[in-house]
């Protein structure tokens, strides 16, 4: 550590002769950072400064932090100071509300249907919730100011969630009925009261996979396009946003119509607007379609932004996650309330194992699992997982070779040892075995990265891994096909996210940006398999997923992680509505940037 002579400039913290990948897509090159409470002070050759604090990163990259654009900490902000797993990930910024799930505003009456509408969207357990959330607002601005009052990790940034809005304002009828024009004046001025508070925009859901724990679909899916237009609307007359709009085109068989109307509202209200594009395994090319319809709108005048998962949505399945092959068996079900030891005991008995194999499966209430059998598209997730196995690896094929069927082998994979490891099956961005439709739908000119989830899906999910997984396996590590630069990877991570949502006075290291930084081992990086934990509220369960490699993560000028491990601060921010670039350093080229 340095100690400050007051005859040299001065900083809080100072990285030595890290390799600087900045955020903008230019080449790296190597120079010190200084930061003074939050901010950048300076990047170059510092030799005359010192600071209270020096990192020595010799060999190591130094990039901004990440910003996750689509992650579902609504709850966790409430309960947590720490989010997990985007944590363990290089996430400096995540952005919550999306998919238009979320707790305010909320009238007391409405709390068990907001959680239970959680529960079945996301996959986070009702009693999580209930043990959780305090409940101290009613209003969004109020639950603003609870997340505001807890110190957290990493800084956090919302959007309006639509659900919780069209409950609010309508009660009973949001479920299934039209907005009447009393509504949507409500709903204008809650929105407007929103986006004063901070809201960065607003998210929304026109899937029928959203559905409540208890089966009721999205009230979103009951929202008009003169809904949106005005939720729209009241946000552009109270300074403008985001529209996150989750929507699955009927799986790709309804693209022209459901991106028309979607489409209309961007382009009439003048608002950028953010779709989900993904490879759906029904319908493997309709992904070209959306982006062809995005290119066309993004000529005519309306934004229209896709957010891109880089790998396949991981199904995980596991006997202590939400799924697995053999959970419809009526033989599995009869033991499925005993704790994991009995429960394994009782599945290795020899005729309950037939039994659970060979006999048929009950019919699945929900359509989600009819895929928890599909044995020629999943995979052994091990402790080094591979998120794009080929055919021959799959557990049909690995059968095969032992000459067991399918079933025999996936039990024998989740019933050994203490029973925890898991199977993978990737449900979408997979129907061509590798990922070169994620690769196209990448580089897209109007698509940023996304869709990881992070904060849900505790029990079936754990995509909140993915900036990890791009430093490995899209830059280092692929070898089905073409890797992605450094540079360019980084800029996807930090500068193109932060923008997308409005917050340009992060994401890339120059002076006058906030300190939001890592510090990374490219070449010792590893992503960890996922694995379960019981750390939630009540005990409940979360799947997490860990990473070696960042040597420290720096969120707003203060060392939050060294390799991996908590250092106990909670610099983290609530961010109120988007942020301008430093005006002084806006236009800033790198060259000059190390003059300063």
């Amino acid at each position: 550590m340095e100690r400050a002579d007051p005859s040299m400039a001065q900083a809080d913290l100072i990285i030595r002769q890290g390799t600087i990948v900045d955020g903008h897509g230019g080449e790296p090159y190597v120079a010190d950072v200084a930061v003074r409470s939050d901010r950048i002070v300076a990047i170059g050759t510092l030799d005359g400064w010192a600071a209270e604090q020096a990192i020595d990163a010799r060999g190591k990259l130094v990039t901004p932090g990440f910003v996750d654009i689509h992650t579902h900490y609504d709850g966790q902000v409430i309960w947590e100071d720490r989010l997990i797993p985007s944590c363990y990930h290089g996430v400096t910024t995540a952005l919550m509300g999306n998919c238009g799930v979320g707790f305010a505003p909320c009238r007391a009456e409405d709390r068990d249907r907001l959680v239970c509408l959680m529960e079945g969207i996301e996959d986070i357990p009702e009693i999580v919730m209930t043990e959780g959330l305090t409940w101290e607002w009613e209003t969004y601005p109020e639950y603003l100011d609870a997340v505001e009052r807890r110190s957290h990790d990493i800084n956090i940034a919302s959007l309006l969630p639509h659900s919780a809005l069209r409950v609010y304002v309508m009660g009973e009828r949001a479920a299934t009925g039209a907005a009447t024009q009393d509504d949507l004046d409500r709903m204008a001025a809650l929105t407007r009261e929103a986006m004063a508070a901070g809201a960065l925009g607003f998210g929304s859901s026109r899937t029928i996979f959203h559905r409540s724990s208890d089966g009721e679909k999205a009230p979103t899916l009951a929202a008009g396009e003169r809904e949106l237009k005005t939720i729209a609307t009241a946000m552009k007359e109270a300074g403008g946003g985001i529209i996150e709009i989750a929507t699955d085109y009927d799986e790709g068989r309804n693209v022209a119509g459901e991106f028309s109307l979607l489409r209309r509202v961007a382009g009439e209200t003048g608002q950028t607007l953010m779709v989900p594009t993904v490879q759906f395994h029904d319908t493997p090319d309709a992904w070209r379609e959306v982006l062809a319809l995005m290119d066309a709108a993004n000529r005519d005048g309306a934004s229209v932004k896709g957010q891109v998962t880089p790998r396949g949505v991981g199904m995980l399945f596991g006997l202590e996650l939400s799924m697995h092959p053999f959970i419809l068996s009526p033989a599995y079900r009869e033991i499925a309330h005993l704790p994991l030891p009995d429960r394994l005991a009782a599945m290795r008995e020899p005729a309950r194992r037939q039994r659970i194999i060979e006999e048929e499966p009950l019919p699945p209430p929900v359509p989600l699992l009819a895929s928890v059998r599909q044995f020629d598209r999943m995979f052994v997730m091990g402790a080094r997982p591979d998120y794009e196995p080929s055919a021959d690896s799959s557990v049909a094929a690995e059968a095969a070779r032992l000459s067991l069927s399918p079933a025999a082998f996936a039990f024998d994979v989740l019933t050994a040892g203490d029973g925890t490891d898991t199977l993978y099956l990737p449900s979408s961005n997979y129907a061509d075995g590798n990922l070169e439709p994620v690769l196209a739908m990448m580089r897209h000119q109007h698509t940023v990265l996304g869709l990881g989830d992070a904060g849900a899906h505790c029990g079936a999910i754990c995509d909140a891994s993915y900036p990890t997984f791009m430093l490995t396996h899209w830059v280092r590590d692929r070898t089905q096909g073409e890797r992605l630069p450094l540079p360019q990877v980084i800029k996807a991570l930090s500068h193109d996210t932060a923008a997308m949502v409005g917050l340009h006075d992060r994401g890339v290291l120059l002076p006058g940006y906030k300190a939001d930084i890592n510090i990374i081992d490219h070449d010792a990086m590893v992503l960890h398999g996922p694995r379960i934990s019981f750390d939630l509220p009540a005990g409940g369960r979360r799947l997490t997923q860990e990473a070696t490699g960042y040597v420290a993560t720096i969120v707003n000028g203060r060392i939050v992680y060294r390799h991996g491990e908590h250092s106990g601060a909670l610099p983290g921010e609530l961010i109120r509505g988007r942020r301008a670039a430093p005006e002084a350093r806006a236009a800033m080229t790198v060259g000059e940037a190390i003059e300063a």
